[in-house]
C-alpha cells in the first residue's frame, strides 16, 4: 500500500484505507470478505483512472515529487549488472547527489550518471536533497570523457529541483560547471540518452538532459524554474505556484509538443510510485531500442544529430 497520498487523492486514500481495514478483519476472523475487497479495489482502479487521466500541471508537479517514485539508485539495482561506481571530480570533493559509474545494461557496457533526491530524511540529507554542487557536474564531465575514450554510450537520469544555490557552490563555479557539462554532452561522439525521471528543474537538470534522444516519464515535469520560484518572482507570492505551473508549460506533453523531449514513457495507473518496477522496466525497453538505433551512427552523425536537434529550438 502507498504510504504517502497526494492532496488530490483523498477519495483513493479513503478507499484503500477501507481495504486495509477489511484485510485486517479477514486475517483475524473466519469472515470471507473477498467479494467486498474486490469491489473496493475496482472502485480504486476506476478512481485512479479518472483522476490520473485528467491531471492538471500543478497535480503533475506533485506526482513528479512523490517520495516513492523510482530513483536512479532503483534503476541501478534493477537493470544494471556489475556496476562500478566512480567517485570524485579530481579537483575538490565527492558529490553524493550526482553519482555515476560503469556497468552492463542488457549486455551493453554503458556509463551511467544520475541525480538522486533520497528516500528518507537521512538519505535526503546525505544526497543534499538532489541538488548537485559544482563537483557533481565536474564528475559528470569526467565520466562523459571516459565514455568517449572507450566508446561507451551514456545514460543519464534526472530528478532534481535544481543545482544547489549555496554560497560555496557559487564560489566554486556552479554556472561554469553546468555550462561545461552541457558542452561535454554536445561534444560527445558516443550516444547519450537522458531521462527525466521526476522533476527536471532549471540548469541543474539541463546539465544532464542534453542528448541524442531525450526521454521523459508521463507524469514528470521539466522547467526553467520551479512553480514556487516563478510565483515568488512574478507575484511575490509562492501560494500562486499553481498559476505558475499552468503558465510554465512543464508537462511531458508540453515538452513533446515543443520537441524538447523525443519520447514519453507511460507510467503505471496511478503513477510510477504505485508500481516502480513496472515503470523501471517500461523505461528499460525504450532505452534498449534507442541504443540499438543509435549504434549504427558514426561519430560525426551522433554529434551532428544533437547539434541539429538543439539548433532547431531557436524559434523559441
Amino acid at each position: 500500500m502507498i504510504k504517502h497520498f497526494l492532496t488530490f487523492e483523498k477519495n483513493i486514500a479513503e478507499l484503500e484505507g477501507k481495504i486495509e481495514e477489511l484485510r485486517h478483519l479477514s486475517s483475524n476472523s473466519d469472515l470471507n470478505i473477498a467479494d467486498e475487497i474486490g469491489k473496493l479495489q475496482k472502485r480504486v482502479s476506476d478512481e485512479l483512472f479518472s483522476t490520473y487521466s485528467s491531471l492538471d500541471p500543478w497535480q503533475k508537479v506533485q506526482v513528479s515529487r512523490h517520495p516513492e517514485r523510482p530513483q536512479f539508485q532503483d534503476f541501478l539495482l534493477n537493470l544494471i549488472d556489475n556496476y562500478i561506481p566512480l567517485s570524485g571530480d579530481r579537483n575538490f570533493a565527492e558529490d553524493n547527489s550526482l553519482t555515476g559509474g560503469i556497468g552492463f545494461f542488457r549486455g551493453k557496457n554503458v556509463v551511467l550518471i544520475g541525480i538522486d533526491k533520497g528516500k528518507n530524511t537521512k538519505d535526503r540529507i546525505f544526497r543534499n536533497f538532489g541538488m548537485p554542487r559544482p563537483e557533481g557536474y565536474r564528475k559528470a564531465i569526467r565520466l562523459m570523457n571516459l565514455a568517449n575514450k572507450f566508446k561507451m554510450p551514456v545514460l543519464t537520469f534526472v530528478d532534481t529541483s535544481g543545482a544547489y544555490p549555496g554560497k560555496g557552490a557559487e564560489e566554486r563555479g556552479q554556472a561554469q560547471a553546468i555550462a561545461s557539462c552541457i558542452e561535454s554532452s554536445i561534444n560527445l561522439t558516443t550516444p547519450i540518452i537522458p531521462t527525466i525521471l521526476g522533476e527536471g528543474g532549471s540548469g541543474g537538470a539541463i546539465a544532464l538532459a542534453v542528448g541524442n534522444q531525450v526521454l521523459m516519464y508521463e507524469h514528470a515535469i521539466y522547467s526553467v524554474i520551479s512553480p514556487e520560484g516563478c510565483a515568488s518572482i512574478l507575484w511575490r507570492d509562492a501560494e500562486k505556484a499553481k498559476d505558475a505551473a499552468n503558465a510554465l508549460k512543464i508537462t511531458a506533453e508540453d515538452m513533446k509538443k515543443f520537441n524538447i523531449v523525443d519520447d514519453i514513457i507511460p507510467e503505471p495507473l496511478g503513477g510510477a510510485h504505485r508500481d516502480p518496477k513496472k515503470a523501471i522496466f517500461a523505461l528499460a525497453d525504450v532505452l534498449d531500442q534507442k541504443l540499438k538505433s543509435l549504434s549504427s551512427l558514426s561519430k560525426e552523425e551522433i554529434k551532428n544529430q544533437k547539434l541539429e536537434k538543439y539548433l532547431k529550438l531557436d524559434k523559441f
